[in-house]
């Protein structure tokens, strides 16, 4: 795989990570918010989250 996806992911991860980290109380609050979601719902909330995470590497990469 290509270096770049790799720092990428660990960006993500890093960013993952710093919401229970530094804010584990609203950070449970909301996964149980989640939790009570539709699956419908969550779906949609998914499926835009990777339209833009296609739509921000394509920008990226074209201007590689």
């Amino acid at each position: 795989m290509n270096n770049t996806i790799w720092m990428a992911l660990g960006l993500v991860l890093v960013l993952e990570g710093l919401g229970p980290m530094f804010f584990p109380r609203a950070w449970r609050r909301m996964i149980q918010t989640m939790t009570q979601l539709p699956d419908s719902t969550l779906r949609r909330y998914g499926g835009g989250l990777v339209v833009a995470g296609f739509v921000i590497y394509y920008m990226l990469r074209s201007r590689m």
